[in-house]
């Protein structure tokens, strides 16, 4: 997968200017967040990895990928619901699944004109789709579009791994960790990688 490209520039100045996150930064030099050039699979692989672990998702996602190869709308859509709730998918799962398949299908959602989009433009477009709210859509910011300064407050994962690293005066509340993040700005879609990274066993990808 192809790194962004200001990961390097990024990754330097965030170990500078935070020295709580410079030894994450130093333990995975070399790893990156990868880029998905399919829309519809980064967006499919959110909706999947919604609300539940990480080794779960990956699980789930082994089985959908290699029933719908390639993860085209098309290709989802010739499958009948019973036969991606066979790959794992709750029943939600799998009407979010087909809805957003259905979108791009349709070309009700056009992947090179949400690239044009601002950010919160863009989160607001995708957030029409079925069972796409913010964080599902700040992952498609973040992996698919590259967007370097995405900074998904509702995720537990970061909240976690903001926690561990900085301690019990890191409180998850919104305006704290806003506060915190500051110092990550032009790229807190970065330092969130690193913080991901700092928990689960594997690179998150979507």
């Amino acid at each position: 997968m192809s790194k962004p490209h200001y990961w390097d520039e990024a990754s330097e100045l965030l170990a500078s200017k935070d020295k709580k996150l410079a030894p994450v930064i130093v333990q995975f030099a070399g790893e990156h967040m990868g880029h998905k050039s399919n829309a519809l699979h980064t967006l499919v692989r959110a909706v999947v990895g919604q609300q539940i672990s990480v080794k779960a998702a990956d699980a789930i996602w082994g089985r959908l990928d290699a029933l719908c190869p390639g993860m085209e709308a098309s290709i989802i859509l010739s499958h009948a619901p019973e036969v991606l709730r066979g790959a794992g998918l709750s029943e939600r799962k799998v009407v979010y699944v087909r809805g957003i398949a259905q979108a791009f299908h349709d070309k009700i959602i056009v992947p090179e004109e949400i690239a044009r989009m601002e950010a919160e433009p863009a989160i607001k477009e995708l957030s029409k789709l079925p069972g796409i709210g913010r964080w599902t859509a700040e992952m498609f910011l973040m992996f698919h579009l590259h967007h370097p300064d995405v900074f998904p407050l509702g995720d537990l994962g970061l909240i976690k791994a903001i926690q561990r690293l900085y301690g019990p005066a890191a409180k998850p509340g919104t305006a704290s960790m806003e506060r915190l993040s500051k110092r990550w700005q032009p790229y807190r879609s970065v330092a969130t990688w690193y913080l991901w990274r700092s928990l689960d066993p594997v690179p998150v990808q979507y």
